[in-house]
């Protein structure tokens, strides 16, 4: 058999499953009201909680940027890529997150992924260290976990007293417990304070992703670490840039140690090339955006969405686990009916996205609805009035 044939039967195999997965073409900017390959649709699939993504402030501050430091970096951050303006946002990061940590650094990176593959290689490079992951993490979290030389031991998702166990039969010398904050695909917060607790009386870090928390949670929008009210020099955060601050990239926080590692020992951070200073520049503006009223203005419609949906979605056949994020899952079971009610929905110009294994578990096959500031009340409501009726008739129109 020759090499395309043998990819053709994979691909085959993939289609066979329901798990072919397409790209579509969005010709407008990130908003609930896009144009998709060439049709317009209400979308409810996007991570721009805050509808920053397209905020008139962060855009002109995209230009402004640009017109200072150019379209791209040129090289490494080790090299002569690391501009002002990467400084000045990695000095806005540290003072953003600086109540929960103890003599706080940031570093920024390309994205989320990198992000978490440059902690994990860094603080687990060491055959005695062992690494507690979460058993629902994020694939970043878990190929980070693969490319350390660290072990692994994986514990049931949020069950703390599994995790308490490993710990406590745990003799290396390094222990790195790492969560997701908000899980994304269930949209649940970790149990972050029983945790830290943990890796305090054990000695561990608490590696944390709140990619989906930060900007969305807290009274300021500094994430978890303010939702909860956490604060420990064990704790190393991640944040991402392209969900609520609406531009892209990720940062991680922590001790200076900590960042300070990373800038002499991690590869996915040595070897690249450094964003575009005009993305770091136009962050600026979303963080000030995110810590200021208007922020607070955009979680508050937020949550009043994330309220009208729970209220106003009446399912039975299919399953709504209890979220109080912006994540907002609808559990079909199998591939073929998820794949169906996606594109049905998206007959009637609501894109809600399928999304099946392995991202999430076999027969857990979803809707994933993702709600924004952007989105008004009567979007949500067109979209509740939808999956009402879907289910309602589900089983006269197959």
């Amino acid at each position: 058999m020759d090499l395309i044939s043998k990819l053709n039967l994979k691909l085959k195999a993939i289609d066979e499953q329901s798990l072919t997965r397409r790209r579509r073409v969005v010709d407008t900017p990130s908003a609930p009201r896009l144009v998709v390959d060439g049709r317009p649709m209400l979308a409810f699939c996007s991570n721009d909680y805050l509808g920053l993504a397209a905020h008139p402030r962060v855009i002109e501050a995209l230009r402004e940027g640009a017109s200072l430091y150019g379209a791209g970096s040129g090289a490494s951050h080790l090299i002569s890529g690391h501009g002002r303006a990467h400084d000045l946002l990695e000095e806005r990061l540290a003072e953003f997150v600086s109540p929960y940590l103890e003599s706080p650094r940031a570093l920024s990176f390309c994205t989320g992924y990198m992000a978490n593959l440059a902690m994990l290689t860094a603080l687990g490079d060491d055959p005695d260290a062992e690494i507690f992951s979460e058993s629902l993490n994020h694939a970043s979290l878990i190929d980070g976990a693969r490319l350390a030389r660290a072990s692994v031991k994986v514990y049931p998702h949020a069950d703390v007293e599994a995790l308490a166990a490993l710990l406590e039969a745990s003799n290396a010398s390094t222990k790195l417990v790492v969560t997701d904050s908000v899980f994304s695909m269930d949209g649940d917060l970790a149990p972050l304070p029983e945790m830290l607790a943990l890796c305090e009386r054990h000695g561990a870090w608490l590696v944390i992703d709140d990619a989906h928390g930060f900007g969305t949670l807290g009274a300021q929008g500094r994430g978890a670490l303010e939702h909860f009210g956490l604060r420990s020099p064990n704790l190393v955060y991640m944040g991402t840039l392209g969900k609520s601050a609406g531009v892209g990239g990720a940062f991680v926080a922590a001790h200076e140690s900590v960042i300070e590692l990373m800038i002499q020992r991690a590869r996915p951070y040595i070897f690249t090339t450094a964003a575009p200073p005009a993305l770091a520049h136009a962050l600026l503006a979303s963080i000030d955006i995110i810590g200021g009223e208007e922020g607070a203005q955009r979680r508050a419609h937020l949550q009043s969405l994330i309220a009208q949906l729970d209220s106003e979605l009446e399912l039975a056949r299919w399953q709504r686990p209890a979220s109080t994020t912006a994540i907002q899952p609808v559990i079909i079971g199998s591939n073929a009916e998820a794949m169906c009610v996606g594109a049905r929905l998206y007959e009637q110009g609501l894109w809600v996205p399928a999304i099946r294994p392995p991202t999430v578990p076999l027969d857990t096959a979803r809707l994933r609805i993702t709600l924004s500031a952007a989105h008004t009340h009567d979007e949500v409501a067109q979209l509740a009035a939808a999956l009402n009726e879907l289910e309602r008739t589900w089983d006269e129109s197959q």
